[in-house]
């Protein structure tokens, strides 16, 4: 009985055993099944990926056909590289020379055909930033019989803007240099709609905010390194090379310290629709548009921007209290470290005031309601006279928001890093003499872009707000409260030209005339509430090159001084609504005495 209660306990020790054995060799199939399909499901939707941007939706025989007989063509728009915009049939990308290719056929055109100035020093920028070095345009040329010798060509159906981001992991960059040029240059062009494909060639990753992209069109879209998925030689059925830079209202100091540009092209009324459409896109909707919201969810309320890791706000709360009690609204905090971004927008989309440190993050006080105030705090030795990114942008024209800056001027509230590594103001690595010199500045001196390390060194320092001091300058610079519900778009309409002008003259005597000018409203005039209506008149006599100008109220108005007799004068005449809005002058009157 023994012996067979043993062999029993053996055999049962021999069946786990190999219960277990095939546990585990199950487990490790399953695991390299697991592998397998996990592979396979990539390769599938790489697969997918091709056949979508090549046999899907073309006829492929009939496309390849067309780049063998008629080549490549391109016409652009724009008489310099820094504001080309290119658009091209048939334009191919070789994926393992990194090169675009254009194929010269029989139908080929190319214009501008500027020869080898297309390489002094490119044909266009890929990005919104003028005349960077990193981000030109070419491309290498061959003839179409060339095509015979090399790889099979996948051709895409899809009409594509081909672009740089220029820095997409700084929000500021994000959207100033990439979202609003993208969004713009798509409505430039009516084929570039919701189903074009963006392709970034400047070969970064996605980045922590390609989610913003991904709302500009239905279609994914494609980096640099994903080209290399599709095939060796990768043509774009019809496709536009680079940005409009119309919409860019601030230059980074490459050449000359930073500032706003020279010529603005864009107006607050053109970024508040990207913000809109931004706001559709991401499902938020403003207390202007929810009519229907309580009041309890109307009320004021003012935004603080948190910061964790660097340029911190050392007594936030003691912050907040105060701007609650000065203000009596609720006071909330976000954080781009904490929340998400659609969270953000809409908390900052019906705030009154938004309070930040100098930094990318206020780029999103283009989402602030009209009315509303925006506060920009910045560390010591920064003055913000010199860093103006975010106040041309709430004073440009139709934007409707106040700006305030506030600077610490006592150093004692200041908390600086010289020990970080100097992308964050650390200066350690810098000579006894320059860390001396940097600590003993008491105003970052003018800069260009991109390294300074004293400018590094005081905009990455901590702050201790005297609070006093910051509501001071809000009672101060405010014009009034911030008051949302009162507000509404100011009005950029323009006067027309002021018809049926004419001149009367008549002569006094040998030493004196009249010129009298009189002319009709401008017939838009009519249809328009406007505030105020004056005239500007400009004379001058023949062969002079001064003239008078002169402003006047009324639609006619007869001039005696310095008019002479027997001469002949130029008149001219314009409108003016409400001061600053300017119509066109009328043509040229002759008028002789």
């Amino acid at each position: 009985m023994r012996a067979v209660a043993g062999c029993r306990m053996n055999i049962a020790a021999i069946l786990n055993g190999l219960l277990v054995s095939v546990v585990a060799a199950l487990l490790w199939k399953y695991t390299q099944l697991s592998d397998h399909a996990a592979s396979l499901e990539e390769e599938l939707h790489l697969t997918q990926q091709s056949q979508e941007l090549s046999q899907a939706r073309i006829d492929y025989h009939a496309a390849l056909l067309a780049l063998q007989e008629h080549g490549t063509r391109m016409v652009c728009t724009g008489k310099m590289h820094t504001d080309r915009v290119c658009r091209f049939d048939y334009l191919c990308y070789c994926s393992e020379a990194e090169e675009f290719v254009f194929f010269h056929g029989n139908s080929s055109v190319m214009l501008p055909n500027i020869g080898q100035r297309r390489f002094q020093p490119a044909l266009l920028d890929l990005s919104s930033v003028e005349d960077h070095n990193t981000q030109y345009f070419n491309f290498l040329e061959l003839p179409a019989a060339a095509l015979k010798y090399m790889p099979k060509p996948v051709f895409v159906p899809d009409v594509a803007l081909i672009l740089n981001r220029f820095n997409p992991d700084n929000l500021m960059h994000v959207f100033h240099d990439d979202l609003l040029p993208i969004f713009y240059t798509m409505r430039q062009y009516s084929d570039l709609d919701d189903e074009a494909r963006l392709i970034f060639m400047e070969g970064w990753g996605e980045g922590p905010h390609f989610d913003l992209y991904r709302l500009l069109s239905s279609k994914q879209p494609l980096l640099k390194e994903q080209l290399r998925n599709f095939g060796k030689l990768m043509c774009f059925t019809k496709s536009y090379v680079g940005l409009s830079k119309m919409t860019t209202w601030y230059q980074y100091g490459f050449v000359q310290p930073q500032g706003p540009k020279a010529n603005i092209l864009i107006s607050g009324n053109e970024i508040r629709q990207f913000a809109s459409h931004l706001m559709e896109k991401l499902n938020i909707t403003t207390k202007e548009q929810n009519e229907g919201t309580s009041p309890e969810e109307k009320d004021q309320y003012i935004v603080v921007f948190s910061r964790s890791q660097t340029r911190l706000i050392l007594n936030e709360a003691e912050l907040i209290l105060a701007l609650a009690q000065e203000f009596q609204m609720r006071v909330v905090t976000v954080s781009m470290e904490d929340q998400t971004y659609p969270s953000i927008v809409r908390v900052i989309s019906g705030a009154s005031m938004l309070v930040s440190m100098h930094g990318a993050q206020l780029v999103t006080s283009l989402f602030l309601p009209r009315g509303a105030a925006v506060v920009e705090l910045f560390p010591y030795a920064v003055s913000p006279e010199q860093y103006t990114p975010y106040k041309t942008l709430a004073t440009l024209p139709g934007m409707d928001l106040q700006y305030v800056a506030w600077r610490n001027t006592m150093e004692e509230n200041s908390v600086a890093h010289p020990d970080r590594p100097w992308d964050q103001g650390g200066i350690a690595h810098l000579d006894k003499d320059e860390q001396e010199r940097i600590l003993a500045s008491r105003e970052v001196p003018r800069h260009l872009c991109c390294r300074n390390p004293e400018w590094l060194f005081r905009i990455y320092q901590d702050t201790r707000l005297d609070i006093p001091s910051l509501l001071d300058v809000l009672r101060e610079s405010l014009k009034t409260r911030p008051n949302l519900k009162k507000t509404r778009p100011a009005s950029t309409v323009h006067p027309g030209r002021v018809r049926e002008p004419q001149c009367q003259t008549s002569v006094q005597a040998t030493n004196e005339a009249k010129l009298t000018v009189s002319w009709q409203i401008p017939w838009n005039l009519k249809y328009l509430k406007v505030r105020e209506v004056k005239y500007e008149v400009w004379i001058q006599e023949q062969g002079e090159n001064t003239y008078m100008p002169y402003i006047l109220p009324h639609q006619n108005y007869t001039f005696s001084e310095n008019i002479k007799p027997f001469t002949t004068y130029l008149v001219w005449v314009r409108c003016i609504f409400n001061k600053n809005l300017l119509g066109p002058f009328t043509d040229v009157l002759m008028c002789r005495t």
